[in-house]
């Protein structure tokens, strides 16, 4: 089932002020800060929004529907975003644009060489850049007819959403110390910090991805990490 023409069915065509309308983009992303923007920014193009916060739950959701857009994050709590793009850009029918996402700009060869059709390096939160991703990649006859209106908007995720990611990693590191669970740990906090804008935070996630890489002992790095987390945390009481 295409999400795309049931919602277009309804007589909801592209315009100016909503150029994605008719569009249904599903989210493939674990962090909800960071899904929240992008909920934003389809709400103000005018595009439906689907979410899945792992493969798992992708996975299931493409076997039932197929969206117009995938953006898919490359690291998930059970597995790369790489090999589920990989999947996607083998399958026939194949999903119109796929596009990957993370915090991380090094990975962005990795995510075409797997068949992902764009890049968005988070954190997103243009408008413009957001709506040219998904329409310079569409036919003709889903373009906005007449000149689309150009803005510098930007969103503004609610600050909830990332007490929320705060709240998940501190569990996941109170669960577990496996290295898996580290590297993963570094990853999501390090995303999450950089679209919040939280330099000491992505310093200290980037400081033990850096250890792991390098095969130092951890326990430090992650020590500093917990607390950062915690301190975050804490101010939700503040509030």
């Amino acid at each position: 089932m295409d999400d795309s023409e049931l919602f277009a069915a309804a007589q909801r065509l592209p315009s100016a002020r909503r150029p994605l309308l008719g569009l249904t983009i599903l989210v493939i992303e674990d962090s909800r800060f960071a899904c929240e923007a992008l909920r934003l920014l389809c709400l103000r193009s005018g595009a439906r929004i689907r979410r899945a916060d792992s493969l798992k739950s992708a996975r299931r959701h493409l076997q039932v529907y197929r969206p117009s857009v995938v953006i898919a994050d490359v690291g998930l709590p059970d597995g790369s975003g790489l090999d589920l793009i990989k999947e996607m850009n083998a399958a026939r029918p194949r999903v119109r644009i796929i596009l990957a996402i993370s915090g991380d700009e090094n990975v962005q060869e990795e995510t075409l060489a797997a068949g992902a059709d764009g890049f968005l390096a988070k954190p997103i939160t243009s408008l413009a850049a957001f709506q040219n991703a998904i329409l310079s990649r569409l036919p003709d006859d889903r373009q906005p007819s007449g000149p689309r209106q150009i803005t510098d908007e930007t969103v503004e995720p609610d600050p909830i959403a990332f007490l929320d990611d705060m709240a998940h990693a501190a569990d996941v590191l109170n669960d577990t110390q496996e290295e898996k669970s580290l590297d993963y740990v570094a990853q999501f906090v390090g995303g999450v910090a950089r679209s919040a804008g939280d330099t000491p935070l992505a310093k200290a996630a980037e400081n033990l991805a850096r250890a792991r890489s390098e095969g130092r002992p951890v326990a430090s790095d992650a020590a500093v990490i917990a607390g950062l987390v915690q301190e975050r945390l804490e101010r939700r009481i503040a509030i």
